[in-house]
């Protein structure tokens, strides 16, 4: 067999195998386009009992909020984004706005870092999306109006996408 029809085969496979990871990256990746909304949350309220008594800081950390910062404090309460707190009692109201379940899977998967098991994931499939950039050219034969025509929507693309990128 041919270098040129081992890479169709390959690619033809690997394509099929890998489509049902692309279509989680694509969802997960528009899912990410829209995080500084609240596209796609849902909206949970949270009465809690806490220890009273609490500053800023410790309310933060009692909350397991992350970046938490107090909007302000007076007589007594502590107002933040979506809540407040009252220090003589120690109660808590808030509300917290997250992706569903799987949603929220998703992109953990598309965020993974090198530090997470899910990182050999992504580097599998960059890996194969490299594979595949590279495969393509071998689709057809050299000096084919399929092949040149090809290179020219390559081109374009490189373009486009470096004009997105630096403009």
């Amino acid at each position: 067999m041919k270098v040129h029809q081992k890479m169709r085969v390959w690619h033809r496979y690997l394509g099929f195998f890998l489509a049902g990871i692309m279509a989680i990256y694509a969802i997960s990746g528009i899912v990410l386009i829209f995080r500084d909304t609240d596209a796609f949350k849902k909206v949970e309220h949270f009465e809690e009992k806490l220890a009273s008594e609490l500053n800023a800081e410790q309310l933060g950390e009692a909350l397991k909020m992350r970046r938490f910062r107090a909007d302000k404090e007076e007589n007594g309460m502590i107002y933040f984004r979506d809540g407040e707190y009252n220090q003589a009692s120690g109660e808590v109201k808030y509300t917290k706005k997250e992706l569903p379940f799987f949603l929220d899977k998703m992109t953990h998967l598309h965020k993974a870092t090198s530090s997470r098991p899910l990182a050999f994931l992504n580097i599998f499939f960059g890996i194969s999306l490299l594979f595949f950039v590279v495969s393509a050219f071998w689709m057809y034969f050299p000096g084919t109006d399929i092949f040149k025509k090809g290179l020219i929507y390559t081109a374009v693309g490189l373009v486009f996408a470096l004009v997105l990128l630096f403009v």
